[in-house]
């Protein structure tokens, strides 16, 4: 299948990668590449051979540079009715942001600066791994405009209060030293080593079972807004389906037999 703005691969069994393919642009998005990211998305979120996502962008100098403000510069010289139908068209797509409940492991490869969108993106992933050039901020009161894809909720949930309002009030962005020391990722790669780092991450993740990666991972996002009674007592779809699955029988028996199990994902 032909995209416009995105590569889609499978570089390996039971991973897909999304690329964000607007290097002229930094990879940034404007809301009819929103929209094919999200059918890719949702592409990725119901094949069963995809146990995992990979996000990142074409080159190595951005990884997403956030909302293409050249095209929002255009925009703003658009008829009200071209304006409208933008909108509604960005209303009508799910954005990765906004997917607060995605099934599989969404893994961040920065291959290069995060700004503003990008950031978001990021934030909002279950791993991220990054070059060690890479750079990450929410520029937007710099601009004019405000972190709505979550960035404003997102960070100060993710470090302390005042070292998020800091970022968030200034635009400053921070290294990816500091990133990682803030616990924004779980590695930085170092010259020529991102794929590395990546695929040792993924590596470690397919040793498990696909529905008990998906079960602890809803358990585990779906519990943070309630106390932890609440959340230990939860009810969580997946963990039922993870139990009633043919891998919850592999996985003991293998252990017994003392072999590899074979994961089938069912």
């Amino acid at each position: 299948m032909t995209h416009e703005f995105f590569l889609y691969e499978k570089p390996r069994s039971h991973v897909a990668r999304i690329t964000i393919n607007r290097p002229e642009r930094r990879n940034a998005v404007h809301p009819a590449a929103h929209r094919e990211w999200a059918e890719l998305l949702d592409d990725a979120a119901a094949d069963h051979d995809v146990w995992l996502v990979v996000i990142t962008g074409a080159g190595d100098d951005a990884f997403c540079a956030g909302r293409d403000l050249k095209q929002l510069a255009e925009m703003s010289r658009a008829s009200a009715s071209e304006r409208e139908a933008e909108q509604a068209m960005l209303g009508s797509v799910k954005r990765l942001v906004e997917r607060f409940d995605y099934p599989k492991p969404l893994v961040a490869r920065v291959n290069g600066a995060a700004l503003g969108g990008g950031f978001e993106v990021v934030l909002a992933c279950d791993i991220a791994i990054a070059a060690d050039h890479a750079t990450f901020g929410l520029p937007e009161p710099r601009r004019g405009i405000f972190a709505g894809g979550g960035g404003v909720h997102r960070l100060p949930r993710q470090i302390p209060l005042k070292l998020a309002m800091g970022f968030l009030l200034t635009g400053r962005t921070m290294s990816a030293a500091e990133a990682l020391g803030l616990g924004l990722l779980n590695e930085v790669a170092p010259p020529g080593g991102l794929d590395e780092a990546v695929d040792r991450w993924i590596d470690d993740i397919m040793e498990c079972a696909p529905l008990s990666v998906r079960a602890t991972k809803q358990a585990a996002m779906r519990g943070l807004d309630l106390t932890l009674e609440q959340a230990f007592a939860g009810d969580y779809p997946a963990v039922a389906a993870m139990r009633a699955s043919e891998d919850a029988t592999e996985g003991p028996r293998a252990f017994a037999e003392k072999r590899q199990p074979r994961w089938s994902g069912r």
